[in-house]
């Protein structure tokens, strides 16, 4: 546990921040690896239908996730006012919520999954791997959101450390268990999906049995687990909006995935390979604003708003200088990076191409995480939702299709960015009207 309410704010947030980012690249290297091994030992279709599968997983979970955010931002706010008992319920609602809205999604995801497949045109050849790597990953749905909750309970108490661990085996095993079931077993997408299962479950099990004998706040077992009525109400009250804002934009992914599929396999692939590699690059900022969240929710529960600005300031600052790098590495290395994953030419040019277009604008993407971090550690997340869905469903959905009309599937690329600085304009708006001051759960 770590208290971020004393000493230097910059150096505070990096230190924090660190961990959470390995961790989650290691999170995203898995799944680099899953990509790769399929492009490579099972085909271009393969790796459409593994692409094509995580917006609809998203748009599963990403409900739950919003409100699991919610418990990790008042765990944030009470473990900064010192209250511990109110954590310790926050803690044992989380798990209770968590536990049963995945049987529910499982039950819903797998019904479903032939019907989503076909609303968003995805071509037949592809729809039968897509169903069978999606079935078989919502299997172990329960898994994947036990071990993430505990992840994020751990970031709200102020440790990232104990988490990055725990992902690190994931990874390592996961990639084993990948070669293993896709190039030894011959299990094609469904090994693939099996390994990251498998892998969650693992760590999983390992990080409850480290906590329950090393933390004195974390004791999980199901006789000590209690479900707080109250409690449960605060987190949808915060949760829901980025439970909302989570919900719409993997519709939206949804959707620009129909308006990709309209261009073929070889389009798919490369949307999916170069998503891939974006969730890779745009994990320094996105975990730069988590860790912002943090440090502003114990700090606002500390009655310390003064540290609000200093932190947003170095967090900018430290945020940006990342994706320039990242941006340029991208820019000059983006055919090798795309050639990783398939050795297909034509999956390569296009995948380069959407690279070229959109690396450029990551410092405005960082830009726009830090002003909403800032505003999801007070407990103001509606904002923050109005701005992502004004984004994505007003600018980067419509101007995608338009474009896409004139220029091919380039039009769908450039709305990228012009979406990234539509919703960095209105959230430093927002965060110079200060009202996101007076959301706080700790009066």
């Amino acid at each position: 546990m770590k208290d971020l309410t004393t000493g230097h704010e910059g150096k505070l947030i990096l230190n924090f921040a660190t961990p959470m980012l390995l961790g989650n690249i290691f999170q995203q290297l898995y799944n680099v690896v899953d990509s790769i091994i399929v492009g490579n030992f099972i085909g271009k279709e393969a790796l459409a239908a593994v692409g094509a599968s995580f917006p609809v997983i998203f748009t599963l979970i990403s409900f739950i996730i919003g409100i699991a955010s919610g418990g990790t931002i008042i765990i944030a706010q009470y473990f900064g006012a010192k209250d511990y008992e109110k954590v310790k319920k926050t803690i044992g609602t989380m798990y209770i919520f968590i536990f049963f809205a995945s049987i529910i999604l499982t039950i819903i995801g797998i019904t479903l999954s032939d019907f989503i497949f076909h609303l968003i045109q995805l071509p037949e050849e592809v729809i039968p791997q897509a169903k069978i790597y999606l079935n078989t990953f919502l299997l172990g749905l329960v898994i994947f959101f036990g071990f993430n909750v505990t992840s994020a309970i751990l970031r709200g108490l102020g440790d990232s450390k104990t988490p990055l661990y725990f992902l690190i085996i994931a990874s390592l095993f996961n990639v084993i268990l990948d070669l293993l079931f896709v190039v030894v077993f011959n299990w094609g997408v469904r090994g693939v999906a099996l390994a990251t299962v498998i892998s969650h479950g693992g760590a999983f099990v390992t990080a409850i049995l480290y906590l329950n004998k090393t933390h004195k706040i974390i004791n999980i077992n199901l006789s000590s687990l209690r479900f707080d009525r109250s409690i449960f109400y605060q987190s949808i009250r915060i949760g829901v909006p980025t439970g909302l804002q989570h919900t719409f934009v993997s519709l939206g992914t949804m959707a620009l995935f129909r308006i990709v599929n309209g261009f073929g396999t070889n389009v798919i692939a490369a949307y999916s390979v170069a998503g891939r590699i974006e969730n890779l690059v745009i994990l320094p900022a996105m975990n730069f604003g988590q860790a912002l969240s943090t440090f502003v929710g114990q700090n606002i529960g500390a009655k310390k708003i003064e540290r609000v600005r200093s932190g947003l300031l170095a967090t900018f600052l430290m945020s940006s200088v990342v994706s320039v790098v990242i941006s340029l590495i991208l820019i000059l290395f983006r055919s090798d990076l795309v050639g990783l994953f398939t050795k297909d030419t034509h999956v390569v040019s296009f995948g380069a191409q959407y690279l070229l277009i959109v690396a450029p604008f990551y410092i405005i993407f960082s830009s726009m995480f830090c002003l909403n971090g800032v505003m999801r550690g007070a407990g103001d997340t509606i904002i923050p939702m109005f701005i992502t869905l004004f984004s994505l469903w007003i600018i980067r959905i419509p101007f995608a299709w338009m474009l896409s009309q004139k220029m091919g599937e380039t039009g769908i690329w450039w709305a990228v960015p012009l979406s990234w600085f539509t919703g960095l304009v209105f959230a430093f708006i927002y965060y110079m009207s200060g009202r996101w001051k007076l959301k706080s759960v700790v009066k």
